[in-house]
């Protein structure tokens, strides 16, 4: 049972006939009068527990997209039911509104919308709904929480997508289907053609400029001239980083969600040029596996993959990731690592494995940078700045003595902000391709 405003109105309004009257007994009177009136109004309320909900939920939505919920409630009562009723979606679903007013005749069915723009990934789920039935009066109500159950799956947002075009672009020239001055190298023979200004001379093919070409000009027409594209069909791994130290939060977005947006965008970029993507998730257990997809179908099952997993706090079991990139693949491969290098503590377990890792592989790491830190280092107008910068100054060292040493043993390092390191990655990995590194 609830109260509502009213009644309590109702009884303040007690008042008057005691000033009226001036004897006390009228209050009591007035109050036996309001607890009867009560009490005929809830008789005539609704019962919540003979109204039956249904739910219509959406499909996966993105993370920071807003879609609506539908709540059906049909009545069998036998009564008009006047009600409130709340969805219970979590906080982080950002439901709105989270109360309704809603009048279904007896036999008659009614549903209500609520909108929902979550702001966490994953499973979010409405356990229950309450409902709050008023009689005709609205002085008290008949309360329930029914159990039906809903859930949305909410997935990574993908931002770094808006960098595809420009990394494509990119890739394009280096793959020489884009008419520039200087084509790019790579160490799988494309084509001969006439010689341009510009291009290298080392390109020349002269057997080819011997048995096709006309120098008799000297103007350098006539010239063959061979072109390159960047190897296809390379094996890119992805091992992400699942342990207690992806938790943390850096610039409002969990380490582990700007591991997911590198990844994506890497993904999408190396399977346009043709390499062949694995992602894993791991800590001391396989959190998700995607083996054996390409194009769009590759990112959809990235993006369902990640969306239901959280960090765990352990820590991550380095020494079994040289089998677990085994397990995916027994070819020389780039082998990107997406977790941090803050701290010299927590990264002892990386660098022992990289040896592992390098001597057959490819080895990038990629590690996210708090901004906070770096702006941190910059204020030192009090003495509370100053120990803060100080902390900050210690942190960057900590950071770059754990990156020389990852360089040290072979692979490289790529660090940025949440919202630079998803494009630094994919430059990385395209001056790779071009190098002729995969």
């Amino acid at each position: 049972m609830a109260i509502s405003g009213r009644f309590v109105l109702l009884i303040a309004a007690g008042i008057v006939p005691v000033v009226v009257f001036a004897d006390p007994s009228a209050l009591y009177l007035w109050l036996a009068f309001c607890v009867l009136l009560a009490g005929f109004d809830l008789v005539l309320a609704a019962s919540p527990r003979r109204i039956r909900l249904d739910r219509a939920l959406p499909g996966p939505v993105r993370l920071g997209e807003r879609v609506e919920a539908t709540l059906f409630l049909t009545n069998q009562s036998g009564r008009r039911m006047r009600a409130v009723v709340r969805d219970g979606w979590p906080p982080s679903a950002a439901a709105s509104p989270t109360r309704q007013r809603v009048s279904v005749p007896d036999a008659e069915r009614r549903s209500i919308v609520t909108a929902l723009t979550p702001f966490r990934r994953g499973e979010r789920r409405a356990a229950h709904v309450t409902l709050r039935s008023f009689g005709p009066l609205g002085l008290l109500a008949r309360q329930a929480s029914i159990v039906v159950p809903g859930a949305i799956t909410v997935l990574p947002p993908f931002n770094s997508r808006k960098h595809l075009p420009s990394r494509l672009a990119r890739l394009r020239e280096l793959d020489g289907a884009t008419s520039v001055m200087v084509r790019g190298q790579g160490t799988e023979f494309d084509s001969l053609r006439d010689y341009v200004r510009g291009d290298d001379v080392r390109s020349i093919d002269w057997r080819a400029t011997a048995r096709h070409g006309d120098l008799s000009a000297g103007t350098g027409r006539g010239l063959v001239v061979r072109t390159w594209r960047p190897e296809r069909d390379r094996r890119v791994v992805i091992v992400v980083d699942s342990g207690r130290t992806s938790a943390a939060r850096i610039d409002n977005e969990p380490r582990i969600d700007t591991a997911f947006e590198s990844a994506l965008l890497l993904a999408a970029l190396a399977s346009r040029a043709g390499d062949r993507v694995d992602l894993v998730v791991f800590d001391r257990r396989v959190r998700g596996r995607v083996q054996g997809a390409s194009g769009a179908d590759l990112l959809n099952r990235m993006v369902t993959t990640m969306a239901p997993v959280e960090p765990e706090l352990i820590e991550m079991d380095w020494s079994a990731v040289p089998a677990l990139v085994r397990s995916v693949t027994s070819q020389r491969a780039l082998v990107v690592l997406a977790t941090s290098i803050d701290a010299p503590g927590a990264s002892r377990g990386l660098l022992t494995v990289l040896p592992q890792l390098t001597r057959r592989h490819t080895v990038l790491v990629s590690s996210v940078v708090d901004p906070t830190v770096i702006e941190a280092t910059r204020q030192r107008a009090d003495r509370a700045e100053v120990y803060r910068a100080a902390a900050g100054e210690r942190a960057l060292l900590d950071m770059a003595r754990v990156s020389a040493a990852i360089r040290q043993l072979g692979a490289e390092v790529v660090t940025g902000a949440p919202a630079d390191l998803p494009p630094a990655l994919a430059d990385r990995y395209i001056a790779l391709k071009a190098a002729g590194r995969l």
